[in-house]
């Protein structure tokens, strides 16, 4: 079974929490189903659940180097040369992330509204990028668009693999199949 399930903001990715936050629990009343893959606490967007740990593994694995991309608000305007960084990798927590897909974009169309509302500064500008990595490391986005000096404001992932939240309000989620050619999942 897969299930994408679009994860609102502040909701944790795993069915349980000793501090009583938002879980998966909350949104999937599915058994037997695990994140493949975690988002973190802050950011919105596609998860995948399954109950075929060797899916979980292709999936969330970086050996098996299936795409993610993302959607980030950031705090300020790139220039080319920041995009560019990105795409070449930047140094995060002592390493270089691997090459990623890195746009200017326009704000998502359909993008619903977030509670609470991200905070503006009328003196300072925003922006959207559309990040594709084949890495997932901790606060990966976050932290490399940091680096290059332009922070997240909102940050959304919208694909991994052939899997898409298009169509899905925050805390809603729908059966998915499965590719028919398990080698490029």
């Amino acid at each position: 079974m897969i299930i994408v399930l679009n994860k609102p903001f502040r909701v944790l990715c795993q069915f349980t929490d000793s501090k009583d936050r938002s879980t998966l629990a909350d949104y999937v009343p599915v058994p037997d189903v695990y994140p493949a893959g975690r988002l973190d606490f802050d950011t919105e967007g596609l998860v995948v659940l399954t109950d075929d740990g060797a899916l979980q593994s292709r999936i969330s694995s970086p050996r098996f180097g299936m795409e993610k991309s993302y959607w980030a608000q950031v705090e300020g305007m790139p220039d080319e040369a920041a995009l560019e960084e990105l795409r070449k990798g930047v140094l995060v927590a002592g390493r270089l992330t691997r090459p990623a897909r890195v746009a200017r974009i326009g704000p998502p169309e359909d993008l619903w509204l977030r509670t609470p509302p991200v905070r503006y500064r009328k003196s300072v500008p925003d922006s959207w990028l559309s990040i594709t990595l084949k890495e997932g490391r901790n606060r990966q986005v976050r932290r490399m668009t940091a680096a290059v000096g332009f922070p997240v404001l909102r940050l959304i992932r919208y694909r991994i693999g052939p899997w898409t939240v298009s169509g899905l309000a925050p805390g809603e989620w729908r059966e998915a199949s499965t590719p028919a050619d398990r080698t490029t999942v």
